[in-house]
């Protein structure tokens, strides 16, 4: 089996998004993670959902974590409404420009030790031109590897 038979379309997200956009479309799909593609739909970076939720953390928070703790549970449960205008572009600085990609041709075994090496649960399918053909979840590789031997 091959990534053609396994790939879904997916929603993508620019680096012009506002965050909350890139929460809300990983969440309504409920995805592992997105893509980001550049003006020509080619992928630019395939993100983990737990950084997806990191970008809708301030960076105070992040840098000081007893400073959440000050913040009472009301507001606490509301904390990404904070995003104001953010941008995925302006929360990814650092990110690596090389997104996790592989072709229609490989294996269940290639996706596998990829995401496994990356640490990412979503792989951009994409063609011979590096276009984005739509992408290859956790979830939907590792229902195509344990389906089969339920079987015997």
């Amino acid at each position: 089996m091959k990534a053609r038979d396994i790939v879904v379309q997916i929603p993508t997200v620019t680096l012009k998004d506002p965050v909350a956009k890139a929460v809300r479309v990983m969440t309504q799909e409920q995805l592992p993670g997105l893509i980001v593609v550049d003006e020509n739909s080619k992928p630019r970076i395939v993100i983990p959902g737990t950084q997806v939720l990191r970008m809708a953390v301030l960076h105070s928070y992040q840098d000081d974590p007893a400073l959440a703790r000050t913040i009472d549970e009301a507001h606490a449960d509301r904390f990404w409404q904070d995003l104001g205008n953010r941008t995925v572009g302006e929360c990814l600085p650092g990110y690596p420009a090389k997104p996790v990609t592989a072709s229609l041709d490989a294996t269940l075994l290639e996706l596998a030790t990829l995401m496994g090496r990356l640490h990412s649960p979503l792989v951009a399918i994409v063609d011979h031109t590096h276009a984005l053909v739509g992408a290859v979840t956790l979830n939907r590789l590792l229902i195509n590897l344990a389906l089969p031997d339920l079987d015997n």
